[in-house]
């Protein structure tokens, strides 16, 4: 696993397996969310089968999907509920973890500095730049 901790309440990551989970718990994560929607590749482990294999391992799961192009205020809202609702830390996966990452970084605008979000996400291996503008300073 290519685990990229943002910060202690997150990390990032491609793609994982259910046979992942008990390691997940293991290493002290309390709940996943799915940004990959069903479906990208023909070799991808579907939510549902991460789903089952989260609860499992004692953790709690939200699948959340965010289709390329797809990105709402909503999906955005949705993903900061859950942050703020699930046990921590979270991982947040994706094909590659960038879906993951934006919509973290989207989640705290407003709440960090754009300087804050953009840095967090880079120490993680994330370039954010082309969203830089949609960040809002802390109000």
């Amino acid at each position: 696993m290519d685990i990229r901790k943002i910060d202690d309440s997150i990390s990032v990551a491609p793609q994982i397996e259910a046979g992942d989970l008990a390691s997940l718990a293991e290493l002290g994560f309390r709940s996943v969310i799915c940004n990959r929607p069903d479906g990208e590749a023909p070799d991808q482990t579907g939510q549902q089968t991460i789903a089952e294999a989260t609860a499992a391992a004692g953790l709690e799961f939200r699948f959340l999907p965010l289709s390329p192009g797809q990105l709402t205020p909503q999906l955005v809202g949705e993903f900061g509920a859950a942050l703020a609702d699930m046990p921590g830390p979270v991982l947040a996966y994706c094909r590659s973890g960038t879906r993951s990452a934006t919509l973290w970084a989207l989640s705290q605008s407003g709440k960090r500095s754009p300087q804050d979000i953009l840095r967090m996400a880079a120490d993680a291996g994330y370039d954010l730049g082309g969203i830089a503008g949609a960040l809002a300073q802390p109000g």
